[in-house]
């Protein structure tokens, strides 16, 4: 949006819908425009062009429209998109998407104004995705790495435990060797108030909040502001990451809501629904978003995604996950079944997947046997979960000693490797021995997918014969 733009001033207001309010004799309003209404009482709200046609606007009130009057309504368009003043200052701090505290601490004084509409990062400055992020979850670092740079998004189901693994990813996560220069910025769309109770003590409880800047909204505010909250939050990343060289972790908690809210405006607007009733331009309006992911060649700092969704009956088809998981690098799901057994995290390994897993791993980022180890893993516990329905048919006395061998090592991996506790924070070596432990429960002739080398070194049959 252009700054060059003058202030206009108008008064005819043709209609008043919802949260949506239709200015006429508008000919050159731009999307995403900032708006200044006041009303005869003096009171100002602000508001931003969601729609314009010719010779009328749009206009989307941030605190709603109750009590605004056709006439004696004066409406300003200031020729700007909606600007935040950021800085180094907001981490440690709660903040509403205009910028605006919720920590009952001051305003920010230093710092730079900013458009939150950021682009997204140019391809053509785009590096590629090489080091590993440890987020301390052996189901994540184990099997499905996080590299510095990428979008992977945690697939969740209603009642299931997203909130306490974000907080925990965000308390643990860390580039080795640059841990200092490691932030977290932690935008919570449209949460419940008991949600954001329990992200702030949890940051101020566990000593994380010193390097976690948050940005709220509660589920009863407006569709509007929970659609700002993502963008102000990528704009502080952004300005962290490229101006202050750090390595910053974003994480979208729920990015289910943000769509609602995306679909509430659609109706608003009258716009013809696509699938699901959602709009058409969703897959769009989301790539908006994440792609602002992402590090920059030349550039220190690099913004690493985490988007959390809540799948809609837990079902994976369902336009919000599949539109993401066509923008992202993979995605973490959580699973009703693993979390009905009493494991946290309820991670299913094999429903999960990290695209860009295998650049960041292995000697040099991780461990030489780590590519080998989580390969077998997989596999082992693939045949696991194959073995379990044969034996539910046939009864595990008709099983094969291998099987039952499977059979153990199929729950010693759910309960040991995948599970873990809420303040348990493994590094990337022990997430690994974890898992050449339970694979030492396999005969060694099954160890297919492992160099013969490796399973000299670190299987725990030849560890102490050295």
């Amino acid at each position: 949006m252009e700054t060059t733009l003058n202030v206009r001033e108008f008064s005819n207001i043709s209609m008043i819908k919802g949260p949506l309010m239709v200015v006429k004799g508008v000919t050159d309003a731009g999307y995403n425009e900032l708006v200044e209404i006041e009303m005869e009482n003096g009171e100002k709200r602000r508001g931003i062009v969601v729609d314009s046609q010719l010779g009328m606007a749009v206009v989307q009130v941030f605190e709603g429209t109750t009590g605004i009057s056709p006439t004696g309504t004066n409406v300003k368009f200031l020729g700007r998109g909606l600007e935040v003043k950021i800085s180094d200052e907001m981490l440690g701090r709660v903040f509403n998407p205009l910028g605006e505290p919720l920590d009952n601490g001051p305003p920010v004084i230093s710092g730079e104004k900013r458009d939150i509409n950021g682009s997204a990062i140019n391809p053509a400055v785009r590096d590629y995705p090489e080091e590993f992020i440890q987020t301390g979850i052996s189901a994540i670092d184990g099997l499905n790495s996080l590299l510095r740079g990428q979008k992977l998004p945690i697939f969740s189901g209603s009642g299931l435990p997203a909130n306490i693994l974000a907080a925990q990813i965000a308390k643990q996560a860390t580039v080795r060797g640059e841990e200092s220069n490691f932030a977290v910025v932690f935008a919570a769309i449209g949460i419940r108030y008991d949600d954001a109770l329990f992200f702030r003590k949890f940051f101020e409880e566990t000593g994380a909040i010193n390097r976690v800047a948050m940005f709220m909204t509660l589920a009863n505010e407006p569709p509007v502001v929970k659609i700002l909250t993502p963008r102000t939050a990528l704009t502080l990343a952004e300005y962290l990451a490229f101006e202050k060289d750090m390595h910053v972790l974003a994480i979208l908690i729920d990015m289910t809501n943000y769509c609602e809210s995306l679909r509430e405006i659609s109706a608003a607007k009258e716009e013809v629904p696509g699938r699901g009733g959602y709009p058409g331009y969703m897959y769009t309006d989301l790539a908006t978003i994440y792609e602002r992911a992402g590090k920059v060649k030349g550039k220190k700092g690099s913004i690493t995604q985490m988007p959390i969704l809540t799948m809609p009956n837990d079902d994976m088809t369902h336009p919000i996950p599949d539109l993401t998981g066509y923008i992202t690098e993979g995605q973490i799901v959580l699973d009703r079944s693993l979390y009905n057994k009493g494991i946290y995290p309820p991670i299913n390994v094999l429903m999960s997947l990290s695209r860009l897993m295998k650049d960041g791993i292995g000697e040099g980022k991780t461990r030489e046997d780590h590519k080998d180890l989580a390969n077998q893993l997989f596999a082992a516990y693939a045949k696991a979960v194959d073995t379990r329905g044969l034996a539910a048919i046939i009864g595990e006395d008709s099983l094969s000693e291998t099987d039952r061998k499977y059979l153990l090592f199929g729950d010693a991996f759910e309960r040991k490797f995948v599970n873990q506790g809420v303040n348990e924070n493994r590094d990337i070596e022990t997430t690994l021995d974890i898992g050449w432990e339970i694979l030492s429960i396999l005969p060694e002739r099954e160890l297919t997918n492992i160099k013969e080398a490796y399973i000299k070194k670190y299987h725990p049959a030849y560890r102490g014969k050295k």
